[in-house]
Parts: structure tokens; sequence; C-alpha cells
């Protein structure tokens, strides 16, 4: 009888096992039908060479990240019969096992046809391999904690393709540019970009206060925490040996008031890519962010939504693509000259 004993750290790429019948994989290109059973996904190409908890969170649809976690630590996901990692790659072939999720077996979320083509009428740009979405504030990028769904699954709803792939991720209140592969080979080559920072993301945000430089780079290691209550944060930590090394350039483009209080229209380009950076290194400065509900808590600008714009992306081989700033971030500024970048 073959040893079917594991180790942590035994490869996961071998021949996938033999099933009978009744436990026959099935396509991860598939919609899983039942999760109250041990499930058998077989990775297509179209999933080839990703990350397990991201393989994961695509097939696990409405399931807190914090779940699929734990169940990697627990054993609950195997690749090929063996333990793994959450940044494991699985690779063509390999199969998959999910065990029973209560949690998840719940009606597929119901997405409005009205909710679905507004968000094709903000696709901003669109070709064989990548399309570019004006994300609106206040819309998740993807399902999880406590949602039903997000702009990836009811993208994947209105447009009727199975492989439809975010290639980054932008916050919830903050609104602006979102980029979506159609193909694999290009969602491999856009987020190679983003690893070698050849991409650049620009952001415009009004911000509270004057800062005195019209251009500073701020330099600040970051670190992410979570509150007691479960609520992930940041914030900048020079001692910690956990804090992540961070830089964000910023461009002030007007100073002006609102409300009788003195704010900033600032461009951020931040050049490495943590949670929450341009937020928490704005609020680092004295210069938070207006609508901030976690970095400025004592907003007084009477402001209502996060003023963050992801406004502008510089990508090799591309043109520049570009996202007006929206109503409700517009209006606030004053008829200046300088305003006319936002156009």
């Amino acid at each position: 009888m073959t040893n079917s004993k594991t180790t942590d750290d035994a490869p996961i790429h071998e021949a996938p096992a033999i099933f009978n019948s009744k436990t026959r994989p099935q396509s991860a290109d598939d919609e899983i039908s039942n999760f109250a059973r041990v499930n058998y996904l077989e990775v297509t190409r179209h999933q080839h060479d990703q990350r397990l908890d991201n393989f994961l969170l695509n097939r696990l649809k409405g399931l807190p990240k914090s779940h699929i976690y734990k169940m990697i630590r627990s054993d609950e996901v195997r690749v090929n019969n063996k333990r793994c990692k959450a940044h494991d790659r699985v690779q063509r072939e390999d199969v998959v096992r999910i065990a029973p999720i209560q949690l998840a077996t719940r009606e597929k979320p119901i997405i409005s046809t009205e909710f679905a083509n507004s968000l094709l009428a903000r696709v901003v740009y669109e070709d064989e391999g990548m399309l570019v979405l004006n994300k609106p504030s206040g819309i998740a990028v993807h399902g999880g904690s406590g949602l039903d769904f997000g702009v990836i699954e009811a993208m994947r709803e209105v447009t009727g393709k199975k492989y439809l792939e975010l290639v980054h991720r932008i916050d919830k209140d903050t609104s602006g540019l979102l980029m979506i592969s159609k193909k694999r080979s290009t969602l491999k080559a856009l987020q190679q970009h983003l690893v070698d920072k050849t991409i650049q993301k620009h952001y415009l945000c009004i911000a509270k206060g004057q800062p005195v430089m019209d251009e500073q780079r701020i330099d600040a290691p970051l670190l992410r925490y979570t509150l007691a209550n479960g609520e992930r944060r940041v914030k900048v930590d020079a001692q910690d040996e956990q804090a992540k090394d961070s830089q964000t350039d910023i461009i002030v483009h007007s100073r002006f008031t609102i409300n009788e209080q003195p704010v900033s229209l600032i461009e951020a380009k931040p050049l490495t890519g943590r949670t929450h950076q341009i937020r928490v290194h704005l609020a680092h400065i004295g210069h938070a962010i207006l609508g901030d509900d976690k970095y400025n808590v004592h907003d007084k600008s009477g402001v209502h939504r996060l003023c963050l714009h992801a406004w502008r992306l510089d990508i090799p081989g591309y043109e520049t693509i570009t996202a007006p700033l929206p109503d409700d971030m517009a209006d606030w500024l004053p008829e200046d000259p300088v305003a006319s970048i936002t156009s």
C-alpha cells in the first residue's frame, strides 16, 4: 500500500490522484453547485500559476478571506492530496480538494440588470486582453466579508465571460480606475509590471490643510494590524521589523477652503503598493484625506465621501488611461485653472 503521509514541505505539483466515478474532479472554470460536500476542482489554463488563495477567493465567492486562510491552515484544502500554503501556485491539471463549507450554502446573489449595465457604461478602456473600469465610490471590487458580490462578480454576470480577473484592487470607498484582465496572459503580464514597478498609478485627493511644499516624497514604513473588532488598519512604524518600506510622491495642485476649512487638491503617486498607503502617508504628514473614516476621524469639512480617486494609469505599451473626478469630488473644487488637470 502506498504511504499517503505528507509533510508541510512536500511538493504539491505531482500527478493528481486517481478518482473513482463518484469523485471525478470538475473543471475549475465551472461554478461549484454544492458547497456542503467535498469538491474536487481541476485547474485549467485560466488559473495556471495562480496563487492558491486567489484561486480559492475566485471560486468561493462570498466567503470571508479569513475563513479561506483558516481552511488552508486547517488542512481543509489540499492540492493533489498534499498539504499546501496560501502562497503556493496551482498548475494546470492540478486537483484542488475543498472540504465541505456550510457558510457558503446559499443562493447565487441577485445582481440587478440596472446595476450591471451601469458598470458597463463606466468602462473607459477595453482591448482583447483588458478592460479598465471607472469604479464608483462605495462599491467593493469583489464579494466577501458580508458582501454578496462586488464589481468583478457583477462584470462576469453582465458580460457572460467566465474569465475576468482583477489585476489589482482599490478600496471600496475609493473611486476610479480598476484594471480587469480578460486573458490569463494579460493578467500575468500586467501583474509582472506591478511587481517590477513599471506601472505608475496617479491618484487625486482632497486633503485637509495646505502643505508648504508643492512637491515632496513621503518615505515612511507601514505596518498592518488588526483592531479588537477584527477590522484591519495600517500605521507608520519605523521600529517594527514587520513594517514594510513605503514611498509616496505628492504634488499640490491647488489650495483652497471648504466650509472655511483650509484644504488642498493633491496628486499622489505611490511608488510601493501597500494597503491604505496614500491614506496613511497623508495622515502621517498632517494632511489626512477628507471623508476618511479610518484615518481622519475628526474631519470637520462636511464632506461625506472618501475624497480619493484613482485618476490616471501609465502602463508600458498602452496609451495613458484617465478617469475624470466624479461630481461629488469635483463640485468641491474652486474655479481655478489648476483644476483643469482633472478634465
